[in-house]
This record gives structure tokens, C-alpha cells and sequence, in this order.
């Protein structure tokens, strides 16, 4: 499979761009998935499938914005088909823990005559540091709807660790990995470890759900992404992640890493720091 380009789609995102870097790091030939790409890739627009599987031989699948958006059970369908046609002889799919539509997505991987591995994965470290969150950290205060559930954040490096060994090695086909962090974070005690560790007084608020969905609409955010910031919040984040796997300790050999190291190397780099912004 060395031979034949491994194709990652949303090259530019959080894990897409981790396993980019180490499959270029080992000389292994890669694709890039992305809209500014050559051949582009866009979910949304079909014509440019097909080109960006020519000669493809693996498939790291992460659907954007999310696979339990309207439509992403169909996207996955019509794209499995068509890697599967095209030669593609393994999928490896980012999904999301406790998410039904995610699963949906899944089984159509699992059936698609070829090998397959699933990285369901629980909440991002880094999206306090590359994401939404990041500019109201930066402001002293991040406002979320969610109280004291606690949530395994798993760290984007051990994704990507995780997703090269299923694209690249032989004994992780027709696996499911559940991608957790070793422990249960709040999003209360995640601010709080932030700002002991950057120096910074920066606060946590909790808020309605009403009033979250209010000042996302106020900023102008399109209904789609307001309506699955709102799935998120309230059906995801209810408890029932609130519990740790063991995902990377069974594929890498090794325990996931801990927020507080994410924490560490982050606040290093000053990226939490007003005059960062």
C-alpha cells in the first residue's frame, strides 16, 4: 500500500493535518483532502470525488462539520461506494462518541466489502487552543451551556497516532477503538487548569442553553452550525460519554495523554495570551 498515496481527508483540520505531517515524515505518499488542494476535495461538491480517489490506495474519512448533520449519512454512502469502486482497498473513519447518526455512518464503513477501522473519539483537548473556544479564553471568560459532566478530552496527536497505525499497519482492520482521554475533565476544571498554567485570569460561566443559541445566532453563525452546537450541548454532553475507554492503550501500547500535559505544551507556546490574539 506504501506505493499508492493515502488519502486524508480535511488535510487542514485538527487530526487531518496531524497525520499528514507524520505520514510525510516516514516518505509515505499522501493526498491531501481539502479544498485548496490538488485535486481539490469538497463534501459538497461531487465532481471533485472521484479525482481526489484516483489511484488512492487507504482513507482517513473525516466529514465536515460533523456526521450527525443532515445529509452525512448520505455523503458517507455515496463516497464509500464510490472509494470502493475506485480501488480503495482500506477506510479508516473519524466518528463521535454517543452520537446515533455517527454510528449510522459507521455501519455503511463497516459494510463496504473492504478493510475498515473506526476512531470514535470523545472531545478534543485542542479545542481550546484551535477551535471555538479559543477566543474567549484568550477574552478571560468562556460562557458554555454545559454544568459538571465530566468529559475523557482526548488529544488530537493521540487521534492521529492512532489513525497512522490503521492506514498504515496490518491487524487493525474490522476494529473499533473508543478514543478517550485516562480521565474525566470538567469544562469548569479544564478553564481553571488553563489559567493556572497560562498565569491568566480566566473564568468559566455557565449558561442557558436559550441564551447560548441567542448569542450564537447574534454573532451571525449560519442555523446548521447553531443547530448542531445545540445537539452537541444538550444530547452529546448529557453524561453519557462520561466515562473512559481504552482505545489508544490497545492500538498504540500505550495510555493516552493527559489534559494537563496538553496543557502545559499549549500554555508554552503563549497561544492563551492576550497579546497572541
Amino acid at each position: 500500500m506504501a506505493t499508492n498515496p493515502i488519502s486524508v481527508l480535511g488535510s487542514t483540520g485538527k487530526t487531518g493535518r496531524r497525520i499528514v505531517a507524520r505520514l510525510a515524515a516516514r516518505n509515505l505518499p499522501v493526498r491531501h483532502g481539502s479544498r485548496a488542494a490538488t485535486p481539490p476535495f469538497d463534501w459538497n461538491d461531487y465532481s471533485t470525488w472521484a479525482p481526489a480517489l484516483k489511484g488512492v490506495s487507504a482513507v482517513y474519512i473525516c466529514f465536515y462539520p460533523d456526521l450527525s448533520v443532515a445529509g452525512a449519512t448520505g455523503a458517507i454512502q455515496s463516497f464509500t461506494d464510490l472509494a470502493v469502486s475506485s480501488g480503495v482497498r482500506r477506510l479508516v473513519l473519524l466518528s463521535g462518541r454517543g452520537e446515533p447518526e455517527a454510528q449510522r455512518c459507521e455501519d455503511i464503513v463497516r459494510n463496504a466489502g473492504v478493510d475498515w477501522t473506526l476512531l470514535r473519539a470523545s472531545w478534543f483537548a485542542q479545542n481550546f487552543s484551535e477551535a471555538h473556544f479559543l477566543e474567549p479564553i484568550r477574552d478571560g471568560e468562556l460562557a458554555l451551556p454545559v454544568g459538571n459532566i465530566g468529559e475523557p478530552f482526548v488529544d488530537a496527536d493521540d487521534i492521529a497516532d492512532v489513525a497512522i497505525a490503521a492506514l498504515t499497519q496490518n491487524g487493525h482492520a474490522g476494529q473499533l477503538y473508543e478514543l478517550t482521554g485516562p480521565r474525566l475533565v470538567t469544562f469548569a476544571e479544564a478553564v481553571a487548569e488553563i489559567a493556572r498554567t497560562s498565569g491568566r485570569s480566566i473564568r468559566f460561566t455557565r449558561l442557558s442553553m436559550t441564551e447560548y443559541t441567542e448569542a450564537l445566532v447574534e454573532a451571525g453563525l449560519p442555523a446548521q452550525t447553531v443547530e448542531l452546537i445545540h445537539y452537541l450541548f444538550t444530547d452529546v454532553l448529557d453524561g453519557r460519554n462520561a466515562s473512559v475507554e481504552d482505545g489508544v492503550i490497545r492500538e498504540l501500547g500505550r495510555p493516552p495523554r493527559d489534559f494537563s500535559a496538553y496543557v502545559r505544551e499549549t500554555a508554552a507556546t503563549g497561544i492563551w495570551s492576550r497579546e497572541e490574539a
